[in-house]
């Protein structure tokens, strides 16, 4: 089931628009991540069709596989080798703080328990 609701996902994803943040096109300090329009005379606010679309809970993934990596596999984030032990049937990303050492210990043992990283770096 988790493999049709991933194709579902992937489906629906790409029919979403994408929500820039509104006139962020115009300003060069404006990042593009979506901000809900609050202004009184906003027409983007006013689901003025023209301006774009607002986000809304139906461009959602189906509650399943919402978070889900794109193989299908559900992401853990772990800092330490110890953390491991509860990323069983999930893809492991390691955390940006971690050195090097102490990541290619988490490499070694997530190569050593079958689990596979999202990011690997060095010689493991």
């Amino acid at each position: 089931m988790a493999e049709r609701l991933l194709r579902v996902r992937t489906r629906q994803k790409s029919k979403k628009p994408e929500f820039n943040f509104h006139d962020s096109h115009k300003k060069k300090k404006l990042g593009t991540s979506w901000r809900k329009p609050r202004g009184l005379h906003n027409k983007l606010r006013q689901h003025i069709a023209a301006k774009g679309r607002v986000v809304q809970p139906g461009f959602g993934s189906p509650k399943a596989v919402r978070g889900y990596h794109p193989s299908g596999m559900a992401e853990i984030r772990v800092n330490n080798v110890a953390e491991l032990a509860a990323a069983q049937g999930c893809a492991v990303r390691i955390a940006s703080a971690v050195g090097m050492k102490k990541r290619l210990d988490i490499q070694a043992k997530a190569a050593e328990m079958g689990l596979k990283v999202l990011n690997p770096k060095g010689g493991a």
